[in-house]
């Protein structure tokens, strides 16, 4: 079995330690090199180019965000493993790009997770879908709202044109999203989606749902102060009371 070449980036001695100590007890990872800053991985991936490479984002001098977005624009970038004390807010950003992530201190099932999910990546070949979802997350501080989302199944990301979304719904840890004749599982929250979709094309009716506004065709009374709208697609959704004048405003 081939082996899966890496390299560990982190300013800070003990966190390189223990990601080292972590991944050893995983067969099949080989390390090329441990780095304490994103000029010192420059330098070792042009010596070693790796499969994977562990990515701390906050470090002096040069952010590991900033060597991200510079791999995004290879053909064939190595996977990237963010490795993170960032906050919950802003781990919702790698879940909205099917990127993975560590939050430190790490946790041994989150590391086999992610080197999963990494090994299969890998095994797919899946290096366009990759690198457009990287290059989605490094641009994301350019861009208020998305044109598209990174959708991540086994090996695989899908890029979904946010112009083919009709309607989004939640569905427990997943979002659905409903296109013309089919319906995409992607795996974040709700109301994180919610700000990279412009309130211009977009309207919430629900706590579970989102729909295009172009999409809206009629809003009916059901009783005792329920609602229910009936989209151009054909789906009938519940309506929550304080969305209606807002719907009706669209009508």
């Amino acid at each position: 079995m081939r082996l899966i070449d890496y390299i560990i980036i982190d300013d800070e001695a003990p966190g390189r330690t223990n990601l080292r100590l972590a991944l050893a007890a995983h067969p099949g990872w080989r390390m090329l090199a441990e780095c304490d800053s994103a000029a010192a991985a420059r330098n070792a991936l042009a010596h070693a180019p790796a499969d994977v490479i562990f990515l701390d984002i906050q470090m002096p001098h040069e952010s590991g965000l900033a060597l991200a977005r510079e791999l995004s624009r290879l053909p064939a970038p190595p996977l990237i493993i963010f490795v993170t004390a960032y906050n919950t807010h802003a781990l919702d950003a790698f879940e909205v790009h099917a990127l993975d992530y560590l939050l430190k201190p790490i946790d041994d099932q989150r590391l086999a997770q992610a080197l999963e999910r990494a090994a299969a990546m890998l095994g797919y070949r899946q290096q366009d879908g990759y690198r457009n979802a990287l290059r989605n997350y490094t641009d994301g501080a350019q861009a208020r709202y998305a044109e598209a989302l990174s959708v991540r199944s086994v090996g695989h990301i899908e890029q979904i044109k946010v112009e083919e979304i009709l309607w989004l719904q939640s569905a427990g840890n997943y979002v659905e999203l409903h296109l013309a004749a089919r319906t995409v599982l992607h795996r974040v929250p709700l109301s994180r989606l919610e700000q990279l979709l412009r309130p211009d094309d977009f309207l919430r009716v629900h706590r579970t749902a989102i729909v295009r506004r172009s999409q809206i065709k009629r809003l009916s009374v059901i009783g005792d102060g329920r609602y229910e709208l009936a989209l151009a697609c054909g789906a009938q959704l519940a309506v929550s009371e304080r969305h209606v004048n807002e719907l009706k405003a669209c009508l």
